[in-house]
Parts: structure tokens; sequence; C-alpha cells
């Protein structure tokens, strides 16, 4: 017997039974996927025979066995493959002909067993597989058969595990595109996000824009106004023995959700009227990597400003963010151009550079993403494309605010930071 399934995101599903069709309703994805297996194994047992049920969705084709019992099977099950022992070889030493030794001649040194063979340890890093969580293979799981997950799961396992880990010292990622609007200050937040509701608390982002930085705006206020303003005069005194990690709490701003912090600039005052010095990045740097791991920071558009200069000193990875507009995507290429004909450290920066493209205009078509993920194919070392979500537009940015698939695009991209980290 065979049953084709077809669902969607909105959990409507057509069951076909040997051509005849079934249309069934659901209030989500997963909701379906178990009422289409349902259907298969009540099937399967008023025929008295197993049916192969090929299901297909959103994220991809699946094609099980049901039997009558209601148990299943992966088609394309394989005999499970165990750890062999090492087979021991004999030594060649031992396996050659050895003349007959006369009574007088010295006793020569003959190998141990131990240093002939060697010993296998009974320890294996080897590690049992979580079974598969999500699609159909994760339905099945949940059903009882335990399956292995699939290679988009995989890969999202490893995005996690990558974004999840720590790492000695702190690291600094500095988030820089000379043309505003390309996406510095959604990038800076959202990456920060990731870093932060994976790996742990000691997150930090840094407005270092001297031209109304709007990082602020983007993201939740604390308690009180405070801004790098107001903390630049208690450095030295938070960079003593006496001072504690709940002290920096009067002038950042903790994202309740998000779990990571912000240091804002203050985006109505005049550049004019809050000049920061490179001296004044070096002491509120040494603070940021005292009680933080890791330290984003979100740059202004002015690539000669020294506190521009100054941040890319201290930085461990460049972000360069960009949408799909040409002269956005240019400036970020200009930059890392002009990086790497700066000096050794600008260079590994470049070198190492992740570019993020995000998809900011919703007109823009797939070939004109494409183009700009080609163009900086060769500049950076990894280029990772974010779908536009309404939610990354305007207001204050929440990782829970997005799409499943614009989350899925920013673990992605935070998994290529951490692993250039």
């Amino acid at each position: 017997m065979n049953i084709e399934a077809t669902t969607a995101r909105d959990g409507s599903a057509i069951v076909t039974i040997d051509g005849t069709p079934q249309k069934i309703t659901a209030t989500t994805l997963e909701d379906a996927r178990a009422q289409v297996v349902a259907i298969a194994q009540e099937r399967a047992a008023a025929a008295g025979e197993s049916a192969t049920l090929t299901a297909s969705d959103p994220d991809g084709v699946w094609t099980v066995i049901v039997t009558p019992d209601g148990e299943l099977h992966d088609s394309d099950e394989a005999a499970p493959i165990y750890d062999s022992p090492i087979p021991r070889q004999d030594s060649p030493h031992i396996q050659a002909h050895t003349p007959p030794r006369s009574a007088d001649s010295p006793i020569a040194h003959l190998p141990s067993r131990r240093e002939v063979q060697g010993r296998h340890s009974f320890l294996t890093v080897t590690q049992a597989e979580q079974p598969a969580t999500q699609g159909w293979r994760g339905v099945a799981t949940r059903l009882g058969l335990r399956m292995s997950p699939s290679q988009s799961e995989r890969s999202e396992r490893a995005d996690t595990h990558a974004v999840s880990q720590h790492w000695p010292g702190p690291r600094t990622i500095v988030v820089a595109n000379g043309k505003g609007g390309a996406g510095k200050t959604p990038t800076t937040v959202l990456l920060s996000a990731v870093f932060a509701r994976y790996g742990g608390a000691g997150v930090v982002a840094w407005d270092a824009n001297q031209t109304r930085g709007t990082l602020g705006w983007r993201t939740e206020q604390g308690p009180h106004e405070a801004t790098v303003l107001d903390l630049l005069p208690h450095t030295d005194r938070l960079l003593g023995t006496g001072a504690q990690s709940a002290d920096l709490a009067h002038w950042v701003h903790h994202q309740t959700s998000d779990r990571f912090d912000v240091l804002r600039s203050q985006p109505i005052q005049l550049a004019a009227d809050q000049r920061v010095t490179p001296d004044d990045v070096d002491h509120l740097w040494a603070v940021m990597a005292k009680y933080y791991r890791l330290i984003f920071i979100d740059t202004g558009n002015d690539e000669s400003d020294p506190v521009w200069l100054q941040a890319v000193e201290h930085a461990d990875q460049i972000v360069v963010p960009t949408t799909t507009r040409a002269d956005h995507a240019e400036a970020g290429a200009l930059l890392l151009d002009a990086l790497r004909d700066r000096d050794e450290h600008s260079r590994r920066l470049a070198d190492q550079a992740v570019a993020i493209v995000t998809q900011a205009d919703p007109r823009a078509t797939k070939a004109d993403v494409a183009a700009i993920v080609n163009g900086y194919a060769d500049l950076a070392r990894d280029v990772i494309t974010i779908p536009h979500d309404p939610a990354i537009v305007d207001g204050i940015l929440h990782w829970d605010a997005l799409r499943p698939t614009t989350q899925r695009a920013w673990l992605r991209a935070a998994a290529a930071v951490a692993r250039g980290l």
C-alpha cells in the first residue's frame, strides 16, 4: 500500500491513499504531521499489511514504512554499525625468523608485549547522537521510532554548539560599514542576542557611533538613561579591585528577554558635545573586557574617526553588514580593501571577516541577493544571507519577534562569527 501526504505550514494537508485523496486540517504543521502518521497507521492495520508513507512538506521529503501493528521503520534503515576493537597485528619482529642464540652470545633487548602491540584504550570519545526532534523524523521519534536527525537538523545543532561555547579571554567583534543604513545596528543587536541566549551571560553591545548612534533606540531601556558619557568618569574605579560586576548596572541597559547588555551613546546630542577620544575607547574597552566575555561594537560611518580606528585595534573579528543595495555593498567592499592595505592586524581582520547580506527591501529578488553574495565570496571568509523580516525594519528588536526562518539565518550568521574566534 502506498500513501502520499503533502502538508503546508498552515497545518493543511492532502493524504492520497492508493490514488484517493483525503484532505485534513490541523492547527499547526506538527499537528498535521501527527494526523498523517495516525491515518497511515490506521490504514496499515485495517489492510493487515505494511504501508509505504511518503510525506513532503516545507522541510523536505520523508519516506517511512508503517507496519500493521503501528510501528514505523525508516525506509533506508541500515544495520547498526558498532565500533570494533582494533585487530591485533603481530609485530614483524616476532614474525621474522630469529636464529638460535649461542650460549656465550649477549642477551639482546627483546621488546615487551606492550611495546610490540601498544594498548587499545577502553575509553572512547564516541558520543551517541541525539535522535531527531524536527520534521517528520521528529514525529517518528515521538511515536517511538528512534530516527537519526536530518542533515538540516545536524547543521542547526552544529551552529548551536558553535555559538554556545566560551573562549579563554574576552573576544571583540566590530560591526562596520561606512554607509549608513547598511544594517550595522540590527546586526549588532541580533548577533548579541544569539550568543547571549545560547551561550549565557557576559555579552555586551557597545554603541561607538559618535554621530547619532541608534543602538539605544533599537533596544530596551533599563531603569535609567545612562550612556557611555556617564560611564567614562568611573572607568578607573571599575578597573580597580573593589569593583563588582553588578556595579555596571548603573550604566548598561539589560535586555530582559535576549539576555545581553547595551552601552548606549547619546543620539540626541550633537557629535561635538559627546566626543570620545581613542584613550577613552581604550579605557571603556578595558572595562568591557573585564566584565564581559563577548564585546560587540556598533561603529559609525566615518572610517577616519579616531574612535572607529581605535575600536578596530581591539577587534578580534570584523563583521560587514550590507543590504542588497549596490551602494551599501560597495561601501563594505571598500572597507575590506582599505583594511587589507592598512597593516597586518587589519589585513587579518579583513581576511577573516564575515559578510551578512540582509534583504532589507522585500522587493529584492533572489538574483539581487545572489549578486551581492557572489561579489563578497572572494572578499570575506563567510557570506551569510538574512531573509526579509518586518520585525527587523523598525522599533525595538526582540529575538522572539523574528520569523523562524529569520532566526535560523541569524543563528547561521552567529555560528560563522564563532568559528572565527
